[in-house]
């Protein structure tokens, strides 16, 4: 749980420094704009902070460089020729107008077509959208969390995903309740595999301290690539937050 939360400033860089019941100190910067954060021992003293920042501003810079050059979309406007991702890979979206309900089809693996009736607005357009991506994306999590809870030797009581601004997946370890961010389905499958191992990770341990990372190596050994991975695919029009660890 975290003792204190504030901001320190080091070398024009602002610090978010969060004091935590870990052992060791770990330094991060997210997308989408390289926000700085550190979470610390309680023991940590702030000029302990500031030395690690400094020690670590060429590679601060480097991250923040790459992120800069991320590529994000724009606001969805769900019209014929718009960019719509799926596990990953980019779709032209292609909107047709039908009389039945609406649906989606991946007609190859270039253009993913929108049926929906004649005069639709864009919201309703993305509605069926949404619902389209939550189906897919159940389908791919149920066996995952069916394989990994038997690997890892934990249990959860229930599951669900939802629309989330600030996180990829939450796990409530008191309730054994997961969420997955909807938004996932637009990302690879690995990457997918990796949030849902994370959050089922912290039923064994609450905190991103060694026994996490020592977990995620000996069960997902490529877990920090597809971290990056994870945070390199193109952003949506939130600012999403990386999950720690």
């Amino acid at each position: 749980m975290s003792t204190e939360n504030h901001v320190l400033t080091v070398s024009g860089v602002r610090v978010s420094v969060v004091r935590k019941d870990i052992k060791n100190l770990h330094l991060g910067v997210y997308p989408p704009d390289g926000r700085v954060r550190v979470a610390a021992p309680s023991a940590v003293s702030d000029a302990a902070v500031r030395v690690a920042v400094i020690k670590n501003l060429a590679w601060i810079k480097r991250q923040r460089s790459s992120f800069e050059g991320q590529s994000r979309q724009s606001s969805r406007e769900m019209v014929s020729g718009e960019s719509h991702y799926f596990l990953g890979r980019r779709y032209r979206l292609r909107v047709v107008e039908t009389e039945g309900a609406g649906r989606i089809v991946l007609r190859t693996r270039t253009i993913l077509e929108l049926h929906a009736r004649a005069g639709s607005e864009s919201a309703q357009r993305e509605r069926i959208l949404m619902r389209w991506y939550r189906e897919q994306l159940r389908e791919l999590v149920r066996p995952l969390l069916t394989s990994w809870q038997r690997t890892l030797g934990v249990e959860i009581a229930a599951w669900g995903i939802k629309r989330m601004k600030t996180q990829w997946g939450a796990c409530n370890v008191t309730a054994r309740r997961i969420w997955l961010n909807l938004e996932l389905a637009k990302k690879p499958l690995s990457c997918i595999e990796y949030v849902v191992v994370h959050e089922l990770v912290h039923l064994i341990t609450r905190h991103h301290g060694e026994r996490f990372t020592a977990l995620m190596d000996r069960h997902l050994p490529k877990w920090r690539f597809l971290r990056q991975e994870l945070n390199a695919t193109p952003l949506a029009e939130e600012d999403w937050k990386p999950l720690p660890g």
